[in-house]
């Protein structure tokens, strides 16, 4: 909850400190770097979204994050297309209703990259069972994502072991 209020307020001093001053008096490079830091902020967003739609069990706000043609390969499986995207996670733990977890990334295991309309996410998934304070699952998630239609959104995602390092 901390991050997402740091993260909330650092978004908007960026979008107030933009609006006060104009983006006329900005250079290309500037721009560049502004529109940048943005997407950087926007793709983590996807980050975000899919830990609280884990935690809640709500697979309809899991499947806002996915491109419509987007495939996601786990344990060896690709499946392709939201429709059996959001199959996998009907059946997933985390979204299973005698399951009771919070999903979390730690700060300093997420890494993006973002070049004009494309990027890439990576982060790890922890889910903590609430009851018992007992981490349960530990996975990682290499993502492409791509902005379509001004939105940020996962085209290809491959669950993956996760790293030790940041």
């Amino acid at each position: 909850m901390k991050r997402a209020l740091i993260a909330g307020v650092a978004g908007f001093a960026l979008v107030a400190s933009l609006s006060g001053c104009g983006s006329s008096g900005l250079s290309a490079a500037e721009k560049n770097a502004l529109d940048k830091q943005a997407s950087l902020y926007e793709i983590d967003q996807i980050e975000r979204t899919w830990h609280k739609a884990a935690s809640t069990h709500d697979v309809n706000l899991m499947m806002t994050l996915w491109a419509p043609d987007a495939t996601f390969s786990l344990a060896g499986t690709t499946v392709r297309g939201k429709a059996a995207i959001r199959k996998v996670f009907v059946a997933a733990g985390p979204f299973q209703p005698q399951n009771h977890w919070v999903s979390d990334t730690p700060a300093y295991k997420i890494r993006t990259t973002v070049n004009a309309d494309k990027g890439t996410l990576y982060f790890q998934c922890h889910y903590v069972d609430v009851k018992t304070g007992k981490v349960v699952a530990v996975v990682g998630a290499d993502q492409d994502v791509q902005k379509i239609g001004g939105k940020w959104l996962i085209t290809n995602l491959a669950a993956s072991s996760p790293t030790l390092s940041p």
